[in-house]
């Protein structure tokens, strides 16, 4: 077999079923902290990067395209696109949703802006780790290792999102607190899930494309940071309010249509130049 696409399946394997090995660790084990504070969460947290890096390292795959450096000097405007692209996407998606009487802001007058970015640094710091291994696992590991394969960049973008949200199913079913999921929700668990898979496919062009452009994994863990502190307090701590039957299409957090949507637009402008630069090298 291909070594590539051998270290492609061990890294596909250890994502799909890290999570539930840590489920059955914690119950093995017979554990009394909270899902997300066990050893099976970081189980679940840590495989599938640790096993890209142990590719990397003993594997064959070598560490040439594993883009840790920050290459701060040539790639500065993909930092700046890693910055500005959620809160550009998410204030635009909520705007339309204001017009048609879908989202409000109460929440933000009620509490006060100084609330909202102290939940926001909270976030930010807390997400951290968790955004490390994330980001070190799919965009690299798997996206500079598919590209590597010779895999074409949409199919390349959707099996990291399949994979991706996935990785996720075991947080959202058991490591992460049901009341804090459901608060942070605008539909059920099922149709979450569902929508999760939908929206995660232009989300990870927008990751992927970003990555393979900037050459460098730091710009889409700044980009993971900043979505995951910014949306999250947007529901959880309601300082919006989304509703009707149409709150899943205009939520301005990243499981929102629309905002996915964008995402996928931006990755897909990133493609094309992404492409055209490779096609002029």
């Amino acid at each position: 077999m291909n070594k590539i696409i051998r270290n492609i399946i061990i890294v596909s394997l250890f994502t799909i079923g890290g999570g539930w090995l840590g489920i059955w660790l914690n119950n093995a084990t017979g554990n009394t902290a909270p899902p997300l504070q066990s050893l099976g969460a970081l189980v679940w947290l840590m495989t599938p990067a640790l096993s890209g890096f142990a590719l990397r390292a003993f594997g064959g795959d070598g560490w040439q395209d594993a883009g840790l450096g920050l290459n701060l000097t040539s790639g500065w405007k993909w930092y700046l696109v890693a910055f500005l692209v959620y809160p550009l996407a998410a204030l635009l998606t909520f705007g339309l949703g204001a017009l048609l009487g879908i989202t409000s802001a109460d929440g933000f007058a009620a509490q006060g802006f100084n609330a909202y970015l102290s939940a926001a640094g909270m976030i930010l710091a807390g997400s951290l780790l968790k955004n490390f291994f994330e980001e070190f696992a799919w965009r690299s590991y798997l996206t500079p290792r598919l590209e590597a394969l010779g895999v074409r960049p949409m199919v390349n973008h959707i099996i990291v999102g399949i994979l991706w949200m996935t990785w996720h199913l075991p947080y959202y079913y058991y490591y992460l607190d049901r009341a804090m999921l459901e608060s942070a929700i605008t539909t059920s668990i099922p149709v979450f899930i569902a929508l999760g898979y939908l929206v995660m496919i232009p989300t990870s062009i927008l990751f992927g494309e970003l990555r393979l452009i900037s050459k460098s994994t730091w710009t889409v863990f700044l980009l993971h940071q900043v979505i995951n502190a910014v949306s999250m307090p947007l529901l959880m701590n309601g300082f919006i309010e989304v509703k009707g039957s149409l709150a899943p299409i205009f939520t301005p957090t990243n499981e929102g249509v629309i905002v996915s949507l964008l995402f996928g637009l931006v990755g897909w402008m990133l493609m094309k130049v992404r492409l055209k630069k490779v096609g002029h090298a």
